[in-house]
């Protein structure tokens, strides 16, 4: 298997040939529920916040799944339901149990499988709960039954509690922040598990287990302090791939954690999976002393500041433009609410940006009254409205916005109807429904020019590739919201003892539990190597 040339297309190398032993067409399931949950955050994701697909349209999710493919016809694929939710707060109870029971319900009317692709996002928080993937994983273990090899792909800032590492047999997660590999990860996934199906072990459902080497670390930082654009975190994954390649070894991952939950299962964790007990607890033990030891060395993507630091430079006379700045704390794509007005109150006092010498973008606030009352006034009347806060009321509450109305734009599947409020040169942007703005086209369709702007500002933390293209220059804010950068002000309390930087004492142990499902003991394995495995 070699890297992708784009992390865009699809790259696994073709399946080896089925082995003596190995299944030539096995039996493979489709399911999952992925979000990622602030339980700092106000708001509460219920059914209205996930698109559910199953059957075909699960199926055409997948592209590397697309007829003609080869890990298309290496199985009979049985997709059965997945649910998927932009980030937001934790997950309504109600709206989680009916996820769950349609999956357990599939796998009971349509099994039994010889395989499972478990597709999830390992930071789901469900109110009143402190390891939901974990206990969906245990669920969907007890509903196949023990004989069936899972495979689980996840985002990078998800969590791997001990309960979801014994559901299940194979993990892998993304390599690149931001995750333009998201695809690449879920048929790497897929191809692992097939790989692992056809395989001379195939027929036996305990050899055809890998071994799980398993190293949690203690180290709880945001994502923006983690990109892979950036070292230690680009060379920390960067030896991921030599390591998967060594022979013994399935896959090996880098879990960053996810730092807007406060929930014990909430640090770092490295996993190797393989064959070779004693190389993947080296290996994952070796990776995992190294993230350990770069805990301080982690900054953040991009020069940070308060919004008046980030407005102070963005206004000065040489500032490259665009200029773009993250409005951090309360970006969706994190699980902030989205409706945090403290930003937006705040450019809207500053003259220099409403009298017509600067064209300001910002994005976005959602809320439905205050874009009703916009498209009763029209495009070109002047209208006074009470905007946001009406999820997460912050530190400001609701924000009134006095200008003219820019444009009205209807039928975006995630925003709903969009209204633009210029005040000047200000362009406010406010939406029906919560939605994340990274794509030029999403400005644009407004009738925006980001590339004309002066300045523009998101509420997201590091830049998606477009807007990471598109700027000439920008801060990160450190703003207010229920993804707070500075994780110390937010007021975790339920976190594991030793977590970096909330607890700044100590060396933790970080020898590896190799367990392999099935196994009768499942205990640390003396990884001490006779030389040095080069990375």
């Amino acid at each position: 298997m070699t890297a992708p040339q784009d992390a865009h297309e699809i790259w696994m190398g073709p399946l080896p040939p089925v082995d003596d032993g190995g299944l030539p067409k096995p039996r493979v399931g489709i399911a999952g529920i992925s979000i990622e949950s602030s339980t700092f955050s106000p708001h509460i994701s219920g059914d209205e916040a996930f698109t559910i697909r199953t059957g075909a349209d699960l199926r055409a999710y997948y592209p590397f799944l697309d007829e003609g493919r080869e890990l298309a016809e290496a199985a009979e694929w049985v997709p059965l339901t997945h649910g998927r939710s932009l980030p937001g707060g934790a997950v309504d109870p109600e709206t989680y149990r009916r996820m769950k029971d349609a999956i357990l319900d599939g796998i009971r009317e349509h099994g039994p499988f010889d395989g499972f692709f478990f597709d999830i996002h390992g930071a789901m928080s469900v109110v009143g709960m402190d390891d939901a993937e974990g206990d969906l994983a245990r669920a969907v273990r007890e509903a196949l039954g023990p004989d069936t090899l899972v495979s689980t792909s996840m985002d990078l800032h998800g969590n791997v509690s001990e309960v979801l590492r014994d559901a299940v047999d194979l993990l892998t997660c993304y390599r690149m922040a931001p995750h333009e590999d998201w695809l690449n990860t879920k048929e790497r996934a897929v191809w692992n598990l097939l790989d692992r199906l056809r395989g001379p072990h195939g027929a036996d459902p305990l050899a055809r287990r890998p071994f799980t080497a398993w190293v949690p670390v203690p180290v709880l930082l945001p994502g923006e302090k983690t990109s892979t654009r950036l070292e230690p975190a680009r060379g920390i994954y960067a030896e991921l791939p030599a390591i998967e390649a060594l022979p013994g070894v399935v896959d090996a991952s880098v879990w960053i954690g996810y730092a807007w939950a406060d929930e014990p299962r909430c640090q770092a964790y490295v996993v190797v999976t393989g064959d070779d007990r004693e190389l993947i607890a080296r290996e994952a033990e070796r990776v995992a002393r190294r993230f350990w030891d770069a805990r301080e060395d982690f900054v953040f993507v991009a020069e940070t500041g308060t919004l008046d630091e980030a407005l102070d430079r963005a206004l000065a006379p040489a500032a490259a433009r665009p200029y773009v700045i993250s409005d951090s704390g309360d970006n969706p794509t994190a699980g902030g609410a989205g409706d945090v007005t403290w930003t937006l109150a705040r450019l809207l006092e500053r003259p220099e940006l409403t009298d017509g010498s600067q064209t300001t973008l910002v994005a976005s606030i959602f809320d439905s009254e205050a874009v009703a009352r916009a498209v009763a006034a029209g495009v070109g009347a002047e209208v006074e409205l009470e905007a946001g806060a009406r999820v997460d009321p912050g530190p400001h509450g609701p924000v009134t916005i006095r200008g003219t109305v820019f444009s009205i734009t209807h039928g975006d599947p995630d925003a709903g109807t969009q209204a633009v409020i210029a005040v000047g040169g200000l362009h406010a942007i406010v939406t029906e429904r919560r939605k994340p703005f990274h794509h030029l086209s999403d400005f644009r369709m407004l009738g925006l020019e980001p590339t004309e702007a002066d300045i523009v500002v998101v509420k997201i933390g590091y830049l998606e590739p477009e807007l990471y293209e598109l700027a000439a220059d920008w801060t990160l804010a450190l703003t207010p919201g229920g993804v707070d950068q500075d994780l110390l002000r937010l007021g975790h309390h339920r976190l594991r003892p030793g977590v970096y930087p909330f607890d700044t004492t100590g060396t933790p142990d970080l020898t590896a539990t190799v367990v392999r499902r099935g196994d009768a003991e499942e205990t640390p394995v003396d990884s001490t190597p006779a030389e040095e495995t080069p990375a």
